[in-house]
């Protein structure tokens, strides 16, 4: 970072010590692996077992799915884990880095394998001001860098014992706690703020889903015998034309996978096939997931790739239907509500191709079709798109807090010398 942070500032004159997190803390434990050493969600069920899952935004979490574990093995678990006020939870397996600090007495409180419980030294360094430094920008580079294994990665404990933690005025610890503990501040008036923007945000996101639902719902509807009807196959048809394999990127191939759901559209592709065709799709084609049809994934291509038979590929072949109109249309959930109705399979229900066709499809005038379009983007964008409107918005309130957070904690480091 160029210039000098506020840090920095506030630091001037003051040593900073960079110090292994191994010399910081009292213990560095993980949980037990039950399938080893006991049961979970027994009919004596007592203790809460905590795994990466319940660690959410800073804090611990139990969810009606959380697993239990019996009576009967608390007191192994609970001699292994000793788990107190104050210790930080790390997700080292899996989805690594997730930290929480435990801010209430845990009562039969139990941690995976995997989960890292750090118990830090209260007189040299304070819980909050680690854990945030365990989630700023520098500190993840630096552990991410020792991050082992695949497909399931994991950090071992012995790597994030080496982690370099930043103690000012490390020879006077009271200054040192005094220090950590306004930088904790600040940053929990932040952390208060941005999850009462978001908040806020994700309220009004709400709102504004269910005002476009509600007028979506009013300009697709029409009065009988206001204008002709159709079904989809006498508009439309399924793309036949295929596409090879070597044309496509992960820009340009779409899976069931990479589609998203509640018409979001679609995401890069982290597979693109190797061999083969495929079938192809064009500018203005509607691509709709066909497998959990209840998931609402649709995207209207703007441009030409390939994608495989989970996925359907809708062209137009009326020249009196604007592509972008039908699209709407299939996005409305009367759609999505009549292909689960004819859908075939219980635990993963597929549309069924041939229902799909005979679905009933209004066709107002071009000009009609043209206001609706217009009426319903504004909307969509709104509400629905990644770099427009209330989404884009919540993103940048957690980009704000993340800059300010890494400010924040951005210490000087010692310089070090180029050896000739």
């Amino acid at each position: 970072m160029s210039g000098t942070s506020f840090i920095e500032k506030l630091l001037q004159g003051i040593n900073v010590e960079w110090k292994p997190l191994g010399a910081l803390i009292v213990s560095l434990k993980t949980g037990l692996n039950p399938r080893k050493n006991f049961q979970l969600n027994t009919t004596d069920a007592h203790g809460y077992y905590i795994t990466v899952r319940e660690i959410q935004n800073g804090e611990i979490v139990f969810l009606e799915k959380t697993d239990r574990v019996s009576e009967k093995a608390l007191e192994l678990i609970n001699n292994r884990s000793k788990l107190e006020i104050g210790d930080i939870l790390f997700s080292g397996t899996g989805t690594v880095g997730r930290t929480a600090v435990i801010e209430k007495q845990p009562v039969n409180w139990n941690i995976k394998e995997g989960v890292y419980a750090i118990k830090p030294k209260n007189a040299v360094i304070s819980s909050k001001y680690l854990s945030y430094l365990l989630n700023s920008r520098e500190i993840v580079k630096g552990y991410s860098k020792k991050i082992v294994g695949s497909p399931v990665i994991s950090l071992p404990m012995s790597e994030l014992r080496k982690l370099q933690i930043p103690i000012p005025c490390p020879d006077t610890p009271k200054k040192a706690l005094e220090i950590q503990a306004e930088i904790v501040r600040i940053l929990d008036a932040f952390t208060a703020m941005t999850a009462e923007l978001t908040a806020e945000l994700t309220a009004e996101l709400i709102l504004r889903k269910k005002q476009y639902n509600y007028y979506r719902d009013k300009l697709l509807s029409f009065e009988e015998g206001e204008v002709e009807w159709k079904t989809l196959d006498k508009i439309a048809e399924y793309s036949k034309t295929r596409i090879s394999f070597d044309r496509l990127d992960k820009t340009n191939y779409v899976g069931v996978d990479n589609l998203l759901q509640n018409r979001a559209g679609k995401a890069e592709s982290n597979h693109v096939p190797t061999s083969g065709n495929l079938t192809e799709y064009r500018n203005g084609d509607i691509l709709i997931g066909n497998i959990r049809p209840y998931l609402k994934k649709i995207w209207q291509a703007d441009r030409i790739g390939g994608t495989n038979g989970d996925v359907l590929v809708i062209q137009i072949s009326d020249k009196a239907v604007n592509p972008r109109f039908l699209y709407q249309v299939l996005s409305d959930d009367k759609f999505f509500e009549y292909n689960m109705q004819y859908a075939k399979g219980a635990k993963m229900p597929r549309g069924n191709k041939s229902k799909i066709m005979e679905y009933s499809i209004p066709i107002p005038s071009l000009d009609e079709q043209t206001r609706i379009v217009a009426m319903l983007d504004k909307f969509d964008a709104l509400t629905n798109s990644i770099t427009e409107g209330l989404p884009r918005e919540i993103e940048l309130r957690q980009k704000q807090y993340e800059y300010y957070r890494d400010l924040l904690l951005s210490f000087p480091k010692p310089d070090t010398k180029e050896v000739a």
